[in-house]
């Protein structure tokens, strides 16, 4: 039976070999913070969030919560890492930061603030919540990120009604309302403007039965008045008409049509 044989390394190359290996040794960077106290790396990565480089506080305060584990600090840091990874532009990891900060400390005493950052986290986010001011293609927007926003701050007002941070998670929920009824009712104008006179109906429709009580819901009616009108359903026109001039006696949309283009949302005069 034949074996094969073991090759032989020359010396000199024995020798490059661990010359190259520990030239690389030797560029591996060295952990700064090695000898640092969980309080001294706590204290370094606030100084680096306070002076805007969250993108070096976010590292900080990952070693932090290993070196911490199981402590206070610890969910601390979990918390300050969600708001810097927010701040450095990484919402989907800061939303991930949260998401398990919530999963493993759901007693905690700062949970409040965690529902409450999330909400603020996908209220900030512009891939959906009021994207439409940028004149981009109503029908195509993702309402998702507004959506999530106000679960977040729904959790937060019905489980901590007395946390600091209520008050102003009702205010941006209101606003959020407003903002998806609008978004429908912008839509629905979209396929007025297109000729889709039935799909403008539709819209406007979600957008009555889905949202009570905002300002949305008059050029609502009117969309549906003038998408009737056109498709030759005068029953139906006068009916929506009839429902326009009850719930808003002052409208002004039957004299004056549609607002100008140029008008933002929000301008109610």
């Amino acid at each position: 039976m034949f074996r094969a044989k073991l090759s032989v390394v020359p010396g000199w190359l024995a020798l490059c070999a661990a010359a190259w290996l520990v030239a690389g040794c030797s560029s591996t960077e060295v952990d700064r913070t090695a000898n640092w106290s969980p309080n001294r790396i706590y204290s370094e990565a606030k100084d680096e969030a306070d002076s805007g480089s969250y993108d070096k506080a976010v590292p900080l305060y990952e070693k932090l919560e290993g070196r911490a584990a199981g402590t206070p600090l610890a969910q601390q840091a979990q918390l300050d890492k969600a708001y810097a990874q927010f701040k450095a532009g990484d919402k989907p990891g800061a939303i991930a930061t949260l998401d398990r900060f919530m999963k493993l400390h759901p007693a905690s005493p700062a949970f409040d603030y965690a529902l409450y950052l999330k909400g603020v986290i996908n209220f900030n986010d512009d891939l959906g919540l009021f994207a439409f001011m940028t004149r981009q293609d109503l029908s195509e927007r993702d309402q998702k990120a507004a959506k999530e926003s106000f679960e977040s701050f729904k959790e937060l007002v019905t489980r901590f009604p007395e946390s600091r941070y209520t008050p102003d998670a009702r205010q941006r929920m209101n606003y959020i309302v407003n903002s998806l009824a609008q978004y429908e009712v912008h839509v629905a104008r979209y396929y007025y403007e297109r000729g889709a006179y039935l799909a403008a109906v539709n819209r406007a429709q979600i957008a009555l039965a889905d949202y009570r009580e905002v300002p949305a819901l008059e050029e609502a009616l009117y969309i549906m008045v003038m998408s009737y009108d056109k498709l030759g359903m005068t029953e139906l026109r006068d009916d929506a008409k009839r429902v326009l001039t009850q719930n808003y006696p002052k409208s002004e949309y039957l004299s004056r049509g549609f607002r100008a283009k140029d008008d933002p949302w929000w301008k109610l005069w």
